[in-house]
């Protein structure tokens, strides 16, 4: 079996930033273990697998598909950046010519929208709950989002942005200390310096979720399902500007909507294309 393959990086514009994810489209339905093989040798943080729903469907005219997303080691429930490299590889080298996509998921439908400047998407917007605290660290705040299981630790107002980019983080222990299934990835933010930096950012974040088997993804949209909500709340806005400062950044453009989902804006740059042989 063949099939067409990409890698895109999301979130950003220049090859090379941002997040790569690969993307896979399917003809045909493929053999269930087959996902996590190919998710595994591609080895990225997520691959996105693109099947057409019904068989007279095509990749070109068609405006509604199925989508997967797999790390190297289990598929997960929702994946933002690797939705954007979906609809930038049907948008922008398929020539997909619908505005919008539509992406049938384990998360519901979601939805991707052209734009001249980037592709929008609509994604469902989580709220994150007050925990307690444990121990000496030094935090501003904690969350837990129990729809996504990410926990939200929000960083002391003393700390900048080059503290969060220069810490240390050991994830190789974390699914050994938090072994219940409750948590599967850790959001630290800060809250933004608009007066401080040549752009302004409203916040800034990184994510690390070794109980998919990635230490830390560099640009997450599934992160800032939970973020866009806990920001909005906390800033007292609806239109935000984000920056995933992992060593290789992203940058992510958020709209909250009256009817409780978020539109995440972000660019992709394709990197690479090829055929795949299963």
């Amino acid at each position: 079996m063949k099939f067409p393959i990409f890698i895109a990086d999301a979130f950003t514009a220049k090859a090379f930033r941002g997040n790569p994810a690969a993307v896979c489209l399917l003809e045909n339905k493929l053999d269930e273990d087959m996902h996590q093989k190919i998710a595994k040798e591609m080895n990225l943080s997520e691959t996105a697998f693109i099947q057409k729903l019904h068989p007279t469907d095509n990749f070109t005219q068609s405006s509604c598909f199925g989508l997967r997303w797999f790390t190297p080691v289990s598929e997960v429930p929702l994946c933002g950046h690797a939705t954007l490299a979906s609809a930038a590889v049907l948008f922008h080298k398929i020539k997909n010519m619908n505005s919008t996509l539509t992406f049938v998921t384990l998360s519901g439908e979601l939805k991707a929208r052209r734009e001249e400047d980037g592709i929008v998407l609509d994604l469902p917007l989580y709220p994150a709950h007050p925990q307690t605290a444990i121990g000496d660290t030094l935090v501003q705040d904690i969350r837990y989002s129990p729809d996504t299981r990410k926990l939200l630790v929000r960083l002391s107002d003393t700390y900048n942005r080059s503290f969060l980019e220069s810490l240390k983080v050991n994830t190789q222990n974390l699914p050994q200390v938090e072994n219940t299934g409750k948590v599967k990835g850790l959001i630290l933010t800060i809250k933004g310096e608009p007066d401080g930096q040549t752009q302004a950012f409203d916040f800034y974040s990184r994510y690390f979720t070794p109980w998919f088997g990635v230490a830390e993804d560099p640009v997450t949209g599934s992160a800032h399902t939970v973020l866009s909500s806990y920001w909005s709340q906390q800033l007292g806005k609806k239109v935000m500007h984000a920056f995933q400062c992992s060593s290789r950044g992203g940058e992510l453009k958020i709209s909250l909507r009256p009817d409780g989902r978020v539109d995440i804006k972000g660019r992709a740059a394709l990197v690479l294309e090829g055929t795949l042989t299963a």
